[in-house]
């Protein structure tokens, strides 16, 4: 006899985690024993009259509650499904199926009835017509996209996004997603081809043993190892992204690859994650012996964040083979050990601002040129592109840059940038772009000191070129050498835009892009889109990326707009909400109050300590440590990789959002409309970190981008 296997599906997870405390209690007893032997005779199984399948059975929780358990008739295969009170968990056994999907080989959970959630066509017309995306596609071709075969009619009732809107639930999230890629205009061999799937000559329907060990069934269904891997699940019921990928997330994150890769996606789609789970492949797979993965972003807080949540997915053993630290301290630290003798000035660094304005003293009178223009040529043109001499400046590209310079122009400007960066010299400094260079430089002068077997980095669009240079050097090219994650729409650095292939890393072939957005709801990722409409935004690698096929599948309320006359109003107003939500049950740590700048977030504070309303502002290194009861407080700039039930925008103010010092003073009007595209940016970025509500507060003036988001009539 096979082995007995035992697998829980994501619903089940997501069922589990909304039961009675005392309930999980008994279910989490109840699963235990259940892994051990699904045969015993203490598992009471009860036939399901009316069961839509009827290999489904129940099982006793307790005398209220009940688990849906699947045995099929075939093979040694037990799968629990879902866990309710009685009467719901019944309803749900014969609202649903479950089968393999006899295109992919996956086990696919559906609903197989309508319930009173789903509404009818938007377009009402005597004979159906199915989109015109979906329409010419075979049965077969959908079963392959992940519609299960029973589905296949609604698919073909499908006229408008409005009606999949209404219909997306009862269908596999694979399959949702295809069916709005199709409607966004991709083709099916490009879906297809961008899931790297690949069909198996002969599927076995009946053979849920083998389902199991398939890709696409992996991110539907858990198969725990040992009871202290299960009790980890059981024990963190939201965080079900620790063990289930999307099959396109999971394709990503594991196996070889034959070279750099380079992953794409709105905010919400589950970057990070994925990049933390490849990390976790690597670290198991690839670095042998005393090599490591190392995993880098741009900001230390996020590093802290990140290195937070790996823990929770990975081994001691395996987290011990993974370094997590964004990339200026790596850098820094790298220099300290070989006694470098320059110090590096990051921004803000006093020194170099005065430096700056000594150089600026032989501007020449005759150029007529803006301060501004000086330092933004430095950061666009002469540091991405490693210029250190006129001749190397005379012939260096400025496509982007919004004001012409001739050859002779190019001479007389140059004499500023000579004398500021001998002035970092004398004064033993260096800028970050210098200390990136100077680090991959000593590097190829010591072959082999790296000990990394490969480097994963988030958050890429706010890395410098000369960044990616320097991660080009930390490994050799190969095989899974590289895997790069970004969204130039969220770039709120002011960094340039980096193309990776003239940093030596060869993406071809290797570029994918994560589209289904599982955070926000869609009426809140629908406000945050239309920030950046319009604005042209960069793919990392010389091309242009857009929001094409991007949709959030959960739904929700509206974003609420809320305008006062003065400070104090909105303060009265916030301290006044979180007091009813929390009469009402919700606890204030799901809530995050996000701000443009301290100063507003810090009088917002104040009045919430006058109201005996706990709060706690996430700064610096420090990753939220879910202190029970207290609302959390952050900048716009910090929240960035967080998520929270709720977010509330204060102080979304003209002046303020925009940020009036971050438009003025620049060079010219291209330099004016990036710096606008940097703030929208980080105002998509913020409200992007709300799963399911979203308060957008303003007083006195209200910021226009309310007006361009459509949030507010103009």
């Amino acid at each position: 006899m096979s082995q007995l296997k035992v697998a829980i599906s994501g619903d089940f997870f997501t069922a589990f985690s909304k039961l009675p405390k005392t309930q999980q209690g008994k279910t989490s007893k109840f699963i235990t024993n259940f892994q051990k032997d699904p045969t015993a005779s203490s598992i009471n199984y009860e036939r399901i009259r009316d069961a839509s399948d009827p290999d489904m059975r129940s099982v006793r929780i307790d005398q209220a509650y009940r688990g849906i358990v699947l045995k099929p008739a075939n093979g040694n295969v037990y799968l629990l499904l879902w866990v309710d009170h009685h009467d719901d968990a019944y309803t749900w056994a014969r609202r649903h199926n479950c089968t393999i999907n006899a295109a992919t080989g996956g086990i696919q959970v559906y609903e197989t009835e309508e319930t009173h959630a789903d509404v009818q066509p938007t377009v009402q017309t005597a004979v159906v017509s199915t989109h015109e995306s979906i329409a010419p596609l075979k049965d077969r071709e959908l079963m392959r996209l992940g519609v299960p075969e029973a589905l296949i009619p609604l698919v073909y009732s499908i006229q408008t996004e409005g009606d999949l809107d209404a219909k997306e639930s009862r269908f596999p999230a694979e399959a949702s997603e295809a069916l709005y890629m199709l409607m966004a205009g991709y083709g099916y061999d490009e879906i297809i081809n961008d899931r790297e799937a690949s069909a198996e000559e002969s599927i076995n329907t009946n053979d849920f043993s083998a389902a199991l060990g398939r890709l696409v069934t992996q991110s539907r269904f858990f198969v725990a190892d040992d009871e202290i891997e299960l009790q980890a699940m059981l024990n963190a019921p939201l965080d079900k992204w620790r063990v289930f990928l999307h099959p396109s997330q999971r394709k990503m994150a594991t196996g070889i690859k034959n070279g750099a890769v380079r992953i794409l996606g709105g905010a919400g789609t589950g970057k990070t994650v994925v990049a933390m789970h490849r990390a976790k492949w690597l670290a198991e797979h690839v670095a042998t012996g005393t090599q490591k993965v190392l995993f880098t972003t741009f900001t230390r807080n996020l590093a802290a964040d990140i290195k937070s949540n790996l823990g929770s997915i990975c081994t001691s053993e395996t987290l011990a083979k993974i370094d997590v630290i964004n990339l200026d301290r790596w850098v820094s630290n790298f220099l300290r050990q070989r006694h470098y003798e320059y110090q590096i000035a990051f921004d803000g660094d006093s020194t170099r601002q005065s430096l700056w304005q000594q150089a600026l003293d032989l501007v020449p009178a005759n150029m007529r040129l803006p301060d501004a223009f000086y330092r933004e040529e430095w950061q666009r043109v002469i540091q991405p592109q490693s210029i250190v001499t006129l001749d190397q400046y005379k012939k260096a590209s400025r496509i982007g840059r919004g004001t012409r310079l001739n050859r002779s122009d190019r001479v007389k400007v140059w004499t500023v940038f000579e004398e500021y960066r001998n002035l970092l010299t004398q004064h033993k400094k260096k800028e970050v772009d210098d200390g990136y260079r100077d680090a991959a430089q000593l590097m190829q002068g010591e072959p082999g000191t790296s000990h990394y077997a490969a480097v994963v980095v988030d958050e890429a669009q706010d890395m410098s070129t000369q960044a990616f240079h320097l991660i080009r050097q930390l490994v050799p090219e190969g095989a899974n050498d590289l895997f790069i994650v970004g969204d130039g729409h969220q770039r709120i650095y002011g960094r340039n835009k980096v193309v990776l292939s003239r940093c030596g890393i060869n993406i071809r072939g290797r570029a994918r892009k994560l589209r289904l957005n599982y955070r926000t709801t869609e009426e809140i990722r629908q406000w945050a889109v239309n920030l950046l409409e319009g604005f042209p935004v960069d793919d990392l690698d010389g091309g242009m990326d857009d929001n094409r096929g991007y949709k959030s599948l959960a739904h929700g309320i509206a974003p609420q707009i809320e305008h006062f006359d003065s400070p104090e109003q909105q303060g009265d107003f916030i301290a006044s909400y979180l007091e009813a939500i929390r009469n009402e049950g919700v606890p204030l740590d799901a809530v995050c109050i996000v701000g443009r700048i301290k100063a507003e977030l810090s009088l917002i504070q104040e009045q919430l300590r006058s109201a005996g309303i706990e709060s706690e502002e996430i700064t610096g290194d420090q990753f939220d440590s879910n202190q029970k009861g207290a609302v959390r407080i952050a900048t716009m700039h910090r929240v960035k990789g967080l998520e929270f039930d709720e977010v509330i925008l204060a102080s979304i103010n003209e002046g303020i959002v925009p940020l009036s010092k971050a438009l003025v003073g620049k060079g010219d009007a291209v330099e004016k409309r990036q710096a606008d595209l940097e703030e929208r940016a980080l105002v998509y970025v913020a409200m992007t970190r709300a799963k399911k509500k979203l308060i957008v507060a303003s007083y006195g003036q209200a910021s226009p981008y309310l007006e361009s988001s459509k949030l507010i009539e103009s």
